[in-house]
Formats: structure tokens, sequence, C-alpha cells
């Protein structure tokens, strides 16, 4: 594990299923961090906004938004996080995907559906989590309403780094706050939350609340709700070890298994 890791959280409004200025609209961003990071996170489909249209909107996994997000990652020699609307063998899946640079791809499908959205009834769910390591750090990323369930999303002292990506309702944004501070804390890892800004084509409005907590579960960005923000944000290896070490309360949880 390195000793520190920069994490740079894109924060802005997604232009309602329009792939190619999305895509625009973040490598202007991306290009502009200005300086060297080691992972970059983008909200949750964050090529077409929240759409429920999959049949018109799905790319495969050698699509134009995939093959933009390996352009990206080789550019800034960084892993770039994000979901996207995927066609898999005739179903469709909210996919995160976390593109290396050298082009290799992790990927996770969204587990809990948002129901009230419709979202369950054009998507299929996933049943795997994924933890992988890069350079050095294990890392578990999820998908917005994951965010609820926290069995799903407890550490069973096999990751260093929670990260979720979101297309998260403003009118829930005290939920998201506090589910993503007691995410930190009971889990003993940095937790990095990015979501949206502005209205989706259902006007629903977003006020992002992009943030990163500690393991204490202290705030340490600085990003504010509703502002276009690009932030970088150093992840410190030496106080995961510290906290864990001090308060080794993940020893004591309970072993279970997830059907």
């Amino acid at each position: 594990m390195t000793n520190n890791l920069k994490v740079t959280t894109i924060q802005t409004n997604l232009i309602w299923e329009d792939v190619k200025r999305n895509l625009l609209n973040f490598e202007l961003k991306i290009r502009n961090i200005g300086e060297i990071t080691d992972i970059i996170v983008l909200p949750e489909m964050f090529s077409t906004g929240f759409s429920m249209k999959p049949a018109e909107f799905a790319e495969s996994m050698d699509g134009e938004s995939a093959g933009w997000m390996k352009k990206m990652a080789t550019l800034t020699d960084a892993l770039i996080v994000g979901s996207l609307i995927i066609k898999e063998n005739g179903k469709f899946v909210n996919r995160l995907l976390a593109v290396k640079p050298d082009g290799a791809m992790e990927y996770y499908d969204k587990r809990h559906l948002f129901a009230i959205g419709g979202e369950h009834k054009e998507y299929d769910a996933g049943n795997k989590l994924l933890i992988f390591s890069y350079k050095g750090w294990k890392i578990n990323p999820l998908i917005c309403y994951d965010l609820r369930f926290p069995v799903w999303s407890r550490n069973q002292n096999d990751f260093d780094i929670q990260i979720y990506v979101a297309n998260w309702p403003e009118k829930r944004s005290f939920h998201w706050n506090i589910l993503l501070q007691a995410r930190a804390i009971e889990n003993q890892s940095f937790v990095v939350g990015v979501n949206r800004i502005g209205a989706d084509g259902n006007g629903y409005l977003h006020s992002g609340d992009t943030c990163i907590f500690d393991p204490m579960g202290i705030r340490i960005s600085k990003t504010n709700p509703n502002e276009d923000s690009t932030e970088t944000v150093t992840l410190d290896k030496s106080l995961l070890e510290q906290v864990r070490k001090s308060l080794p309360f993940l020893q004591d949880g309970d072993n279970f298994t997830i059907a």
C-alpha cells in the first residue's frame, strides 16, 4: 500500500440522455484537473443520467463510453470509476466500471435497484460484491441505493476505501450525508461519495453533496452542494492504520455470508 493516495471527485450536471455531450464535459474537466491523481470518480450513469431507457442507451463493454474511460485512464495514468448502462447476454445492467491505466477493467453490477424509480423493471440486479486492489489499497465500489443496505456494505476486514457513485436526489440529501459518514465509521475505511447536481429529465433535483470521509467519520473534502466542482483529496495510509490499531473494532465484528 502506498503511503498516500490522491482521489479526484467530479461533481457536475449531467446532460439528460446525451452521451456525447456528457463525455465531452467530463473530458474537459479531467484534462483540467491540473495535478497528478491516482483515482478519478464520476457519478452514477455519468454518460446519460439516471435513465430508464436502457434499450435506447445501453452500450457494450467495448462501446463508446467504456472506450472513452480507457482513453482517460491512459491519459491521466489514473483509475477511472463510474457507472454506465450496459447490455450483456441480452440483459441490461447498471454497471460500475473501474478502468486502470493499462486498460484492465474491474466491474460491479448494482445489487440494490431503486424500485421507487422503476429501476427494477428495466435492469437486472447484480449479485457479487467487487473488492479489488489498486496501488496496494483495497477498494470496494458500490452504486447509489446500495448505500442504504449496511449488510451489503459491511467491511469484513477486506477493504480500505469504499466508493459510492450516485444520482441521489436533493430531497434526501440528509440521508446521503449521514449514511456515508456512518459507513466510514462502522467500516473504519475512507468513504468517497460522488453525486451529480442539477435537474434530470424527470425534473428531480440533485444537490451533489459529494464528499470524502476518513476512517473516523471526519469529512476531509471541501466540495460544496450545488456547485460544479472538481476536487482532489489525499487519503493518508498512516491514519487508516492508526485508527484500526488504536480502535480494533473490525476484529470484533460478526461473521456472516450473503446469499
